[in-house]
């Protein structure tokens, strides 16, 4: 889904923002708000990975 389409849950856009910038701080990707074109694919990679890993965590822990 484009980042410019609508969120689905418009209360969810800023937590999910703050999850993006948690896990970039993580990885020790420096992200600003707005644009940030001018990552690498290496770190945004790293990023989207960072977040999933940490679902992931989360959704284990929920299951014990």
């Amino acid at each position: 889904m484009s980042s410019n389409k609508k969120t689905l849950v418009p209360e969810a856009k800023e937590a999910l923002n703050r999850f993006k910038m948690e896990a970039a701080s993580e990885v020790g990707v420096n992200l600003k708000e707005g644009y940030n074109g001018d990552l690498t694919s290496k770190q945004a990679g790293s990023v989207g990975g960072q977040m999933v890993k940490k679902m992931v965590q989360s959704y284990e822990q929920g299951m014990k």
